[in-house]
C-alpha cells in the first residue's frame, strides 16, 4: 500500500502594525505590504492594526482593506493609550509563529519584510532592523538623539542599541517569553535587551523613507524626556547609587568648608563674614535632597502603579 506524503503547512508571520491618526496612510500601506506578501507564497501571513484610539477615520478605512482582505484582524482601543501599550496588544492577538513590528507611516519599508522573513527561515530568531539615516534631519534633532542614547545607557544596567527601531521579527519563542512580562510600563528595545545579547543577533541596514502622508507624532518635547526617565527607571537603579555618591561627594564638600571656616575663625584669627557662602551652602545641600528624593519618588511612583495591576488597554477585536 503506497504511503501519502502528508502535506506541509505552511508557517505563519503575524505583521502587527500600530496605528495613530495614520488615515492618510491605511490604504497605501496595505497596498504595498500586500505587494511584498504576494511575492512570499511559501509563507502564510495576517495583518493585525492596531488603532490605538485615533481621533481620524484611521479606524474606518482598517475596516475598508478588512473587507477586501481576510488576513487583516483589527484591534481598536477605546483611547490613545500609547504606542509601547499597542505593541503589547498586538503581541497578545499575534497567532503567528513570528511577528512582525512596523511603523504605520511607510517610513519602515515594506520590502524590508522579505528579508527579514528569509532570514528568520535561514534559522535566524531574532531580525534587527538598523537604520542608516535621521528621520527627522536638523542639527538639534541629531543633538537631542546622541544625548539620548548616551545618557540612557550611560545609567541605564541595559544597553538599548541607537538607530534600531522596533522595525524587528521575533520568533514565537521570545513572544511567549515577553508576554510574561507583566509590566505596566514597558519599552521593548529595554525588554528584548534584558534576554539576549542584541550585538550577537542579525542586523539588516535599511534607509528609511519619507513619511508618506500626515505628520509625525512624536518630538523631542517633555513628552521624549519623559519617555527617557521611564526608560532608565524600568531598566537600572542605578540613579539611587548615583544620587547616593553625589550626597557623599557633597557631604565630603561641606565637611572641608566647615574644616576651612573652623581653622579661619579659631587657629589663624581671622573672622569670617560669611553670610552670603552660609546661604549658598544651605540652598546648594536643599537642591540636593530634593534632587535626591525625587528621584526615590519617582521609583515609589512607578511601584505603585505596578502593583495596582489595572489592566493596560480596553479593545475591541475584529476579525
Amino acid at each position: 500500500m503506497p504511503v501519502t506524503k502528508s502535506k506541509k503547512t505552511k508557517k505563519l508571520v503575524s505583521l502587527i502594525l500600530c496605528m495613530y491618526n495614520e488615515e492618510g496612510n491605511v490604504h497605501e500601506l496595505h497596498r504595498q505590504v500586500s505587494d511584498v506578501l504576494a511575492e512570499m507564497p511559501d509563507v502564510d501571513f495576517e495583518i493585525l492594526y492596531v488603532n490605538d484610539g485615533s481621533r481620524d477615520r484611521t479606524l474606518l478605512y482598517c475596516h475598508e482593506v478588512q473587507k477586501t482582505d481576510k488576513r487583516v484582524k483589527i484591534v481598536n482601543f477605546t483611547k490613545n493609550f500609547g504606542k509601547e501599550v499597542a505593541m503589547i496588544a498586538g503581541l497578545e492577538y499575534a497567532r503567528g509563529d513570528a511577528i512582525i513590528y512596523m511603523d504605520a507611516d511607510l517610513q519602515n519599508p515594506p520590502k524590508h519584510i522579505k528579508d527579514m522573513v528569509r532570514e528568520w527561515q535561514r534559522g535566524e530568531k531574532i531580525v534587527l532592523m538598523k537604520r542608516l539615516n535621521d528621520v527627522q534631519p536638523g542639527l538639534i534633532y541629531k543633538i537631542c538623539n546622541r544625548l539620548f542614547y548616551w545618557g540612557l545607557n550611560f545609567i541605564s544596567d541595559v544597553k538599548i542599541p541607537k538607530a534600531m527601531p522596533d522595525f524587528r521579527l521575533l520568533d514565537r519563542e521570545y513572544v511567549e517569553f515577553l508576554k510574561k512580562f507583566n509590566e505596566r510600563d514597558s519599552m521593548f528595545r529595554g525588554m528584548l535587551s534584558l534576554v539576549t545579547d542584541m550585538s550577537k543577533q542579525k542586523v539588516i541596514e535599511y534607509t528609511s523613507a519619507d513619511r508618506f502622508a500626515g505628520t509625525t507624532k512624536f518630538s523631542f518635547s517633555l513628552r521624549s524626556v519623559k519617555l527617557a526617565i521611564d526608560s532608565v527607571l524600568q531598566f537600572s537603579v542605578r540613579p539611587l547609587y548615583l544620587a547616593m555618591y553625589f550626597a557623599i561627594f557633597v557631604g565630603l564638600v561641606s565637611f572641608g568648608l566647615g574644616t576651612y571656616v573652623v581653622i579661619e575663625r579659631f587657629i589663624l584669627g581671622n573672622p569670617t563674614p560669611g553670610y552670603a557662602a552660609i546661604m549658598s551652602a544651605i540652598t546648594f545641600s536643599g537642591a540636593i535632597i530634593l534632587f535626591i528624593q525625587a528621584i526615590i519618588g519617582m521609583y515609589i511612583a512607578k511601584i505603585h502603579l505596578e502593583v495596582k495591576k489595572r489592566p493596560l488597554y480596553f479593545a475591541e477585536y475584529f476579525e
